[in-house]
């Protein structure tokens, strides 16, 4: 089997990378032209100059939601489906280097997006440029569609499918390796309810990162930071507040992280008696499952449902708390939906649905599964079976497309937490693997 990737291709994708990542793309307000924000789009316009100087032909939506890069000829398209926005950095203070600089640190890229999606979108780019400077000519178009909201509501890709065609194939390279033939469903809901007095809290950035910084301000501060203390939950005091701390990680992921909102309102369920609070700190508490709130889902294909509170507002207007949840395959989103709002009416909250996205499957011995499985093993040598996961990639939004890459089993997931890093070893290793994927999927033999 042919090596396509040198140390100049390498050398290439970090400094391209680099490019990328010192653009802060994540969700901003509205301007004209710039649905997402002017960085959001000055990220898409980066993007989109970096392919068209690899010899793609480039679009942009006029009204900034979406762009795309493509070459090759064909009658058949193959899909690279990525994200340039981003999560926001979170507390600056965690971050050993600047967040939107990817700094090289111990054979490691450092910065916001290097895992998340620009650095896959590059290894990407990379392997393609590859294949074309071996001589590898393609009998498919193919075509990179670059989303901005994928961190949010995906309203980039409704756009984009209001106004272009989909694909025929396809990968989004924003999961695991070997291959994602199945995702779990997306359900995000608010609940709101009545506000509060004598305290205001608030924690979580977005819905799909599970908190780590939750404040409370209020006249019970003392009473809240001694049960804290009790609780032995990490807190600081900050300029008349209390900063309860937990561990971010991506809502697919939430028993792994630590949330800051359920700690601080398990504390604060002591001292304060309001429905919200004690939903959060005498219901939820520390179950990234949800069984305490609504029972168990859990099946043999995907397993257990997973649910983060990752979103609390709390004030004298109104109480919003904003939860994550991801649907086991064999689970139906009504079943969900019910158990939630039933939840809700007995804590006197009403419920609103923000996003759903429902599951994806496509065959394990379709072509497309098959072939990618048979390029990431005879790269790797690992001979895993494809996997089932609880993340929404773009791949969902089109017929015949699948995650492929590029974590890998053993690798640290650092994915919308402070000093989000990626191995440059790795970095080679997924670009080499999509170099080998994309010559047998659209290589002319």
């Amino acid at each position: 089997m042919k090596k396509f990737i040198t140390e100049e291709h390498k050398a290439g994708a970090i400094s391209t990378l680099q490019r990328l990542v010192k653009v802060p793309s994540y969700l901003q307000d509205a301007v004209p032209g710039a649905p997402f924000g002017q960085d959001v789009l000055d990220s898409l316009v980066e993007g989109l100059k970096i392919f068209e100087e690899e010899g793609f032909t480039t679009f942009i939506d006029p009204e900034g939601y979406y762009g795309y890069a493509e070459l090759g000829e064909g009658e058949k398209t193959f899909g690279v489906l990525c994200h340039l926005d981003v999560v926001p950095a979170g507390d600056l203070t965690l971050w050993n280097t600047p967040a939107f600089e990817a700094t090289v640190v111990d054979n490691a890229l450092v910065g916001r997006g290097v895992q998340d999606d620009k650095g896959p979108t590059i290894a990407a780019l990379y392997a393609i440029k590859a294949l074309r400077d071996a001589g590898v000519e393609f009998d498919k178009k193919i075509r990179f569609i670059f989303g901005t909201d994928e961190e949010n509501l995906w309203r980039c890709m409704a756009k984009y499918h209001e106004k272009e065609q989909g694909v025929d194939m396809g990968i989004a390279p924003d999961s695991d390796f070997p291959v994602i033939y199945a995702e779990k469903g997306l359900l995000q809901v608010i609940l709101t309810g009545a506000g509060v007095k004598g305290f205001e809290m608030s924690g979580g950035a977005a819905l799909n990162v599970v908190p780590d910084t939750s404040i409370y301000r209020g006249e019970k501060m003392a009473e809240v930071a001694a049960e804290l203390t009790k609780l032995g939950y990490d807190f600081e005091e900050v300029d008349g507040e209390l900063h309860v701390k937990g561990k971010a990680i991506h809502s697919k992921d939430a028993p792994g992280g630590i949330n800051a909102n359920t700690r601080l309102a398990e504390a604060m369920a002591a001292v304060h008696d309001e429905a919200g609070v004690n939903f959060l700190g005498k219901v939820v508490k520390d179950d990234a499952n949800g069984v305490s709130a609504i029972g168990e889902f859990k099946d043999d294909a995907s397993g257990a449902l997973t649910f983060n509170c990752a979103t609390v507002e709390m004030n004298e207007k109104e109480t919003k708390i904003g939860i994550d949840i991801r649907i086991p395959v064999t689970f139906e989103k009504e079943e969900v939906e019910a158990k939630l709002q039933e939840a809700a009416k007995e804590i006197g909250f009403d419920y609103h649905e923000h996003d759903f996205l429902a599951s994806l499957y496509v065959p394990k011995d379709s072509e497309l599964v098959t072939t990618l499985l048979g390029a990431y093993r005879d790269v790797t040598g690992d001979m895993r079976e494809p996997l089932i996961s609880g993340g929404a990639t773009f791949a969902r939004t089109m017929d015949n497309c699948v995650a492929f890459g590029a974590m890998f089993e053993n690798t640290v997931d650092t994915m919308h937490q402070a000093n989000e890093t990626w191995q440059l070893d790795e970095m080679e290793k997924t670009m080499e693997i999509y170099a080998e994927a994309i010559y047998r999927l659209c290589g002319k033999k």
